[in-house]
């Protein structure tokens, strides 16, 4: 299918050619009749991609300070390339549409195929042929508004939660600053309410029809005296509300907004502008400023997005969803004409011409639609979503072409499938895989295309796709890594041992004993199984272990986590999805406890912060000790509260009149008789590349990759009674495998 994405690396638009986004549960397919571009938003997405590095980095101090401490910490080349990675990380545009609903998310209600709907969202309403849109983000369209009235949804929504923050009542005097599209629907929003209305905007064509929708008045800075006009129309009083709809950097809107409004007035800003505002006006009136975010409570929110969690409405009257669905049925009532709006038509395959149109400001615009002949034509309830299971993303690498995709022949340990792309694997793990010889990646599926399609075309998968099954059907791949997030590895990882493949999952292996269980029932010790533990192939930890070779009294391990502090409302907290920290990342910790003593764990203990704990989780914040048969004992210390600027990372180990340390695996120490020995490496080096040479070229006997798994399998038995003993406050034996 044909998508509109921008780089932001070089901020270059392309009408990229993408597979279709996969059905999940939560959401629905839909496929796109029409979309509006949001002019003043994109614009500045899109001028801000093609600011030179330079010109990023003084847009984004904060981000350039960020880099900075973690540059300090892991070292400047691998944190550059990090950054260069995220600045090609191509972005959909488009946020405002609708269409047909092809496919219904199980768990969904009230949706069926064939219903038509508008659909909102960055990141899921994009200007593409098929979206994938979760529930809380559509909702369906009222009889007599058709699709193009329709994709107006969320700039309404944005335009009514605006007129919303303003809280003005029926009679009172409002000032619209910026006449663009989010203006022009606020001047009508505001005469729906009853409310008096002026309209500011440089351009006259606009106040024009600014005064057609509604508006009381409409002034040109400039041209009229606007401060003399408001205060005549207010008979003196001034507005009771002023709502700034402009995208600017320029701080003269909200320096007109100050003087045009009376004592405790409310100053909203929807649009873009520099907020700078004036102590002594504010002082002398009493005034209130508010930015209005988006479309209202649940905007941006992912428990409300992308989980599907709504608020009650008899304490929030007003969410996003509630509002998308206001604005429909105002439009459906005729009290918001947005046809009036709509001065230009673009076909999909004509896109660019749109954003040429927009960028270089060849002619007046406020609506600018975009359209989708083939969903138009499909729109009745008969219509069947198509899935695109493989897509020519341009040369193909290692020889391997297109023909052969679904090749069946005998399946080749080089050849790659990867499910997943998130940032650790574009980031990190492809990085690392690029500097191998003779990996040949074949296959990579997402859930959205063009994250599939971007990471085809970077690191030379052959095809993409937004189906795994397909990519473990595929006959010629031999090994699959599995990138997704937690929920999903291990089922991923039985289905992939079914289909014969050698398997690479990200850690941890699973979230639950039951899952554990049939990942165990699932391996026969035929092939590598590797969870990606990656720390064991650090350089650094390799040394360390040589080092302790031969002891011959157990080993006491302390190892301290400077974890950083993640929000309450990320994935990685989600019970369902992510796990937990403890499950999600101490697994790594605990899994390098293993490798170091080469035993197993037979006690552990848990114990976190308690308590006012503040903005900290108590599960981000804890203990464990743990026990192994050997005699070895481990210390864990993980914790969310400490700074950036200090390290991430140490591992202390005591042996026989001797100890090493790591730190953050740039740096170690080994003291013994007397001597300190020292290692460095010029970067961070934490095993990632070691990691991926062993899965693809180790050559060793099945019953070495059944020994790994066996230890492997013991950390997660570990971590999932680490769990288990923070959980009920207890000790927790942990008895032998069977």
């Amino acid at each position: 299918m044909k998508q509109i994405v921008q780089s932001y690396k070089d901020g270059k638009i392309s009408l990229a050619e993408v597979p279709e986004p996969a059905g999940k549960a939560g959401g629905v397919l839909v496929r796109n009749v029409a979309s509006l571009i949001s002019a003043g938003t994109e614009k500045l997405m899109i001028e801000m991609g093609q600011k030179s590095l330079l010109g990023k980095a003084r847009a984004r101090p904060d981000l350039v300070r960020q880099a900075w401490a973690k540059a300090r910490k892991e070292g400047f080349v691998s944190v550059f390339k990090e950054a260069m990675n995220r600045l090609d990380e191509p972005i959909p545009l488009g946020y405002s549409a609708a269409g047909v609903v092809v496919e219904v998310g199980a768990g969904v209600q009230g949706f069926q195929p064939g219903n038509r709907v508008a659909v909102a969202g960055a990141g899921f309403a994009s200007h593409a042929e098929v979206v994938w849109v979760p529930e809380n983000l559509c909702v369906p369209i009222p009889e007599g508004v058709d699709f193009e009235a329709a994709a107006f949804c969320m700039l309404g929504a944005i335009a009514l939660h605006g007129v919303r923050q303003a809280g003005l009542t029926l009679g009172e005097g409002a000032v619209v600053i910026g006449l663009g599209l989010l203006g022009l629907l606020s001047v009508q929003l505001l005469t729906a309410q009853g409310c008096r209305v002026v309209g500011v905007d440089l351009d006259r064509q606009k106040c024009d029809l600014a005064l057609e929708l509604g508006a009381d008045s409409a002034l040109v800075p400039g041209d009229d005296e606007v401060e003399e006009a408001v205060a005549n129309f207010t008979r003196g009083l001034g507005a009771d509300a002023v709502i700034i709809t402009a995208a600017s950097d320029d701080p003269r809107p909200i320096r007109l907004a100050e003087a045009l409004a009376r004592e405790k007035a409310r100053l909203v800003l929807v649009g873009v502008a520099d907020i700078s505002l004036t102590r002594k006006a504010f002082w002398d009136k009493e005034l209130s400023f508010t930015v209005s975010k988006a479309a209202g409570p649940g905007s941006v929110a992912p428990l409300y997005e992308a989980k599907g969690f709504d608020y009650p409405l008899a304490y929030v009257r007003w969410t996003e969803k509630r509002n998308l669905q206001a604005f429909l049925d105002l439009v459906a009532q005729g009290k918001v004409r947005v046809e009036r709006l709509i001065t230009h038509h673009f076909a999909l395959e004509a896109a660019l011409e749109a954003y040429e149109l927009i960028l270089k400001n060849r002619e007046p615009y406020i609506g600018v639609l975009l359209t989708y002949p083939q969903g138009e034509a499909n729109s009745g309830t008969g219509f069947q979503p198509v899935h695109l299971h493989r897509q020519d993303v341009g040369a193909t690498a290692h020889n391997i072409s297109t023909p052969n995709f679904l090749e069946t022949g005998p399946a080749d340990r080089l050849v790659l499938g990867l499910i997943g792309g998130g940032m650790f694997t574009k980031n990190i793990l492809l990085p690392a895989l690029k500097k191998l010889d003779g990996i040949q990646p074949l296959g990579v599926a997402t859930t959205t295309g063009v994250s599939a399609q971007h990471l085809a075309k970077k690191f030379g998968f052959a095809y993409a796709t937004t189906d795994y099954k397909a990519l473990l059907a595929n006959g010629a791949i031999g090994s699959v890594i599995i990138t997704t997030r937690h929920n999903l590895h291990a089922r991923l990882v039985v289905e992939a041992l079914a289909a014969g493949k050698q398997v690479l999952v990200e850690k941890p292996l699973c979230l639950t004993e039951a899952e554990l269980e049939q990942i165990i029932a699932a391996y026969d010790g035929s092939r590598l199984l590797m969870v990606g533990f990656n720390r064991r192939f650090a350089p650094l930890a390799v040394k360390v272990k040589e080092f302790l070779a031969g002891r011959t009294t157990p080993l006491v391990m302390n190892y301290r986590v400077n974890a950083g502090f993640i929000p309450e409302d990320s994935w990685v907290h989600d019970p369902e999805v992510g796990g937990g920290r403890l499950l999600g990342e101490v697994c790594h910790f605990i899994d390098f406890l293993h490798f170091m003593t080469d035993s197993v764990a037979i006690k552990v203990s848990a114990a976190s912060i308690a308590g006012a704990t503040g903005k900290y989780r108590p599960d981000d914040n804890l203990s464990i000790t743990i026990t192994f048969v050997d005699g070895s004992i481990g210390t864990i210390i993980y914790t969310a509260k400490g700074p950036k600027a200090f390290c991430r990372e140490r591992f202390e180990v005591f042996s026989e009149d001797a100890v090493a340390v790591i730190e953050d695996f740039r740096r170690a120490q080994i003291v013994q008789g007397g001597r300190i020995r020292h290692l460095k490496k010029f970067s961070m080096d934490m095993g990632y590349t070691g990691e991926l040479k062993y899965f693809f070229k180790a050559v060793e006997p099945a019953t070495n990759y059944a020994e790994l798994f066996k230890s492997y399998l013991a950390a997660t038995r570990t971590t999932l009674k680490a769990a288990e003993a923070l959980r009920i406050g207890c000790d927790i034996i942990i008895p032998p495998a069977a």
